[in-house]
C-alpha cells in the first residue's frame, strides 16, 4: 500500500527540517522507551542539538514513517535526509566511529581503563572461555548495568588486560570502566562472576507514592505537579482530571522548575512513569513521585469514574 502523497510530503517536510532528525518515542529530554532513550544518549554525546519527532503525539506518522523508511521499528534516525538506521543500527555506526564522521565530529581516543580481574574470577573466566570460546566482552550502559558475554572481536574496541586476561570494552562503556573489579564469590553452592565498579552513581531516589496518598495531597492544595507519561490516545481514554499530559513543550517546562518541586509521574500501572520519573530524578530534581499502579490504580482505589483499560 502506497503512502497517501499528503502524508508522504509532510514526513519529508519533518526530515527536511533538520540536519539530523530522530523519530522518537517521547521526546530528548523524556524518552518514552528504552530503545529511543538509548539512541538520545548517543546523540546528545554528539551533537548540542538536533531535530526529534515524537510519533506518540501523532498516530499516522508514527505508522507511514515505517513505509516510508522501510523499517518497522522506532526510532529511526534520519542524516541529511538520509536514512541511517534503528536503535542498534545506531549503535554499532557509534561504536565503530562511523556515526562521529557521519556527523562530522572528531572520533576521541579512549584509553583502556585500569580493570582488575581477581585470581579466583581469572580461573573462572578462563574455563568458560576454554569451553564456550570467542573473546570476553563487557558492556556498561548509562544506568551502570554490567553484561558479561563472549565473543568475536569487531576490531573497534578497546582492549584492557589483567591477570592474563584481555577484556573487550565499547567505547562508552570503557569510559565507566575505570577501577573495575571482576571478582568471583559462592552462589549456591558454585562461584559466580561478581562485578565492582566504583564509577557507578548512587542510583536516583523516587518516591512510590499510593493512589489513596495522591489523592490526600491533591485534596491538601499543595503546589504538586502531577504529570501524565501515557499516550495522547491513553489520556483521552482516561485521566486524572489534575495531570498534565507529558510532550515536548511539557517537558521543557518541568526542567524549568525548581528542583525541590514537588513532581508526581503517572502511567497506566506505573512502568513508564517510574522511567520518567528516574530520568528527572538523575538531573537533579530531589522532590520526584510516582504513582504505584498507575492510573489503573487510581480507578481501582479512588475514582471508579476513570475507566479502566
Amino acid at each position: 500500500m502506497s503512502l497517501d502523497p499528503a502524508l508522504r510530503e509532510r514526513i519529508e517536510s519533518i526530515i527536511r527540517s533538520d540536519r539530523v532528525v530522530l523519530f522518537m518515542k517521547g521526546t530528548p529530554d523524556a524518552p518514552q522507551c528504552g530503545f529511543s532513550a538509548q539512541v538520545v544518549g548517543i546523540l546528545g554525546q554528539l551533537l548540542p542539538e538536533y531535530g526529534s519527532f515524537d510519533v506518540l503525539s501523532d498516530r499516522e506518522v508514527r505508522e507511514a514513517i515505517k513505509e516510508f523508511s522501510s523499517w518497522p521499528t522506532i526510532p529511526q534516525l534520519y542524516v541529511e535526509g538520509e536514512f541511517q538506521g534503528g536503535c542498534d543500527i545506531v549503535k554499532e555506526l557509534y561504536a565503530s566511529g562511523d556515526l562521529q564522521k557521519l556527523l562530522g565530529v572528531e572520533v576521541e581516543t579512549v584509553e583502556p581503563p585500569a580493570v582488575t580481574v581477581t585470581d579466583a574470577a581469572a580461573e573462572l573466566l578462563r574455563g568458560v572461555i576454554a569451553s564456550e570460546g570467542g573473546e570476553l566482552h563487557v558492556s556498561i550502559d548509562a544506568s551502570f548495568q554490567h553484561s558479561l558475554s563472549l565473543g568475536p572481536r569487531a576490531g573497534h574496541e578497546v582492549a584492557a588486560t589483567s591477570n592474563g586476561l584481555t577484556i573487550l570494552f565499547d567505547r562508552d562503556s570503557a569510559r565507566r570502566a575505570n577501577g573495575l573489579v571482576i571478582g568471583a564469590a559462592d552462589s549456591g553452592g558454585s562461584q559466580a562472576l561478581t562485578v565492582e565498579n566504583p564509577n557507578a552513581p548512587r542510583a536516583a531516589e523516587v518516591n512510590q507514592l499510593s493512589a489513596s496518598q495522591l489523592q490526600a495531597l491533591i485534596a491538601s492544595g499543595r503546589d504538586l505537579h502531577l504529570y501524565d507519561v501515557r499516550t495522547p490516545e491513553e489520556h483521552q481514554k482516561a485521566r486524572i482530571a489534575q495531570a498534565t499530559l507529558v510532550d515536548a513543550r511539557v517537558a521543557e517546562q518541568i526542567e524549568r522548575l525548581p528542583k525541590d518541586a514537588l513532581i508526581v509521574f503517572h502511567c497506566h500501572h506505573g512502568g513508564r512513569s517510574q522511567a520518567a520519573a528516574e530520568h528527572f530524578a538523575s538531573r537533579g530534581f530531589t522532590n520526584v513521585h510516582n504513582l504505584a499502579g498507575g492510573i489503573d490504580a487510581w480507578s481501582r482505589e479512588v475514582d471508579a469514574s476513570v475507566p479502566r483499560y
